[in-house]
């Protein structure tokens, strides 16, 4: 692609670039600016195009998406890029894939998801949803469970729940473990599992705990107890069967026939793989031809204190997750090159990322022009750089945060070819 500072206008445009240069979508006028950064490859310039791309509106996106996971990003942000640079069939990729909200959407509209993540609970969250269940059959085996019986109640988890639903939790935990020791674990009790992680902790009625922090993320039992105390609460009794019973009726209400069709069409040739994203052996060379995602943030998201919950129902030892957390600048752009590298490996020539990050640290640290040099010095070719700007919704409002004030207040995509 060619640049011309002078003009500040685009020159040989992409026609992706073509497209967002002319976005009139939410009633604004797209800015145009580049976007310059050096590394080892020199100096790296790269169009760079403002404006809001997708709505703000909560719920935009498909039903099966509604599970709780830190710092996901909506499934706009995927389906924009899977609209328009694949075909169905094709192969999607996120090698930070979270809750999976990138291979959802791309098995949704025909294409074959392809996952990654250092953390096996990633796998476990998305997996059941690329073959839901009928709801007759999750409510067939949630009845079928014995539930009143478990001699390993953890004492110190009734700062969130009544002693009756612990020992339902408990009980389901122990069954879970059990049949997944033995390899008789399938794929109702994968969605009961994926259901019950998402129901442990919450702020409403429709959870297990009593009130706490929203439901991406679980605190301490120290601060837990804090938060009793300060709203003079006690733990209700919530009934598990029928609260996972429930949460199920919701997301596979979301599921039609033609829902289903598309994901059983896809689901077999799924890969989900559990490993750094720099050494994914599990995936074949030159298989992809998109990659959507978006990596940990320095040391933004704290990954595995919001998931130590959930990673003890599900057996995972959390402290042997090792999620990046990079505190600099410098020791990011290293894990990020580890990741370039192996994407080279799997994407098809010609073929696209998708990268997204933000601007962290109040705005100080823009990685889009971290992740530019380094992606060319990786073997990719870059051709634009998205920066979706609109107003903060309530997740970050409910953390006192306003707009252009703190934390990521835009989704900034670096588009990249594979040369």
């Amino acid at each position: 692609m060619l640049f011309d500072e002078l003009r500040r206008e685009p020159v040989g445009s992409s026609a992706l670039a073509t497209e967002l240069a002319g976005w009139r979508t939410f009633g604004k006028r797209t800015v145009y600016s580049t976007t310059a950064a050096s590394g080892v490859a020199g100096r790296v310039v790269a169009d760079t195009f403002t404006n809001e791309f997708w709505s703000s509106a909560q719920r935009q996106g498909h039903g099966l998406h509604e599970v709780s996971y830190r710092a996901c990003f909506k499934p706009e942000l995927p389906g924009f890029f899977i609209a328009r640079l694949t075909k169905p069939g094709d192969v999607v990729y996120d090698p930070f894939m979270g809750r999976g909200t990138t291979l959802l959407e791309a098995a949704l509209r025909g294409r074959v998801p392809f996952g990654n993540d250092v953390s096996p609970l990633s796998a476990m969250l998305l997996r059941p949803r690329l073959s839901p269940p009928r709801q007759a059959d999750v409510e067939s085996r949630l009845a079928s469970l014995d539930l009143q019986v478990c001699d390993d109640v953890r004492d110190d988890l009734l700062a969130f729940y009544h002693r009756d639903t612990l020992r339902e939790i408990g009980a389901l935990r122990r069954y879970l473990l059990t049949r997944e020791r033995s390899g008789e674990i399938d794929a109702v009790d994968d969605w009961i599992r994926m259901v019950a992680v998402n129901r442990l902790t919450g702020h409403s009625p429709g959870f297990l705990s009593v009130y706490t922090m929203p439901p991406n993320q679980a605190v301490s039992v120290v601060s837990q107890l804090r938060i009793n105390e300060k709203r003079n609460q006690t733990p209700p009794r919530r009934d598990l069967c029928a609260v996972v019973a429930r949460k199920s009726k919701q997301l596979i209400a979301a599921v039609s026939d033609a829902d289903r069709a598309s994901l059983a069409a896809v689901a077999a040739r799924a890969v989900l793989s559990t490993a750094p994203a720099g050494a994914t052996p599990a995936l074949p060379d030159a298989s992809v031809d998109l990659v959507v995602t978006s990596p940990p943030f320095l040391d933004v998201v704290q990954y595995k204190d919001d998931n130590w919950l959930r990673c003890w129902f599900c057996g995972i030892d959390a402290d042997a997750v090792q999620i990046t957390m990079a505190r600099t600048v410098d020791a990011w752009a290293v894990t990020m090159r580890g990741a370039f590298d192996e994407l080279r490996r799997v994407v098809k020539t010609g073929g696209h990322v998708a990268f997204e990050v933000g601007e962290v640290r109040r705005g100080s640290v823009r990685l889009e022009e971290v992740v530019l040099p380094v992606a060319v010095a990786a073997g990719f070719s870059p051709e634009l750089v998205m920066i979706h700007a609109q107003k903060f919704t309530k997740t970050a409002n409910c953390w006192g945060i306003d707009n252009n004030d703190k934390g990521t207040n835009t989704q900034r995509v670096v588009v990249l070819r594979r040369a």
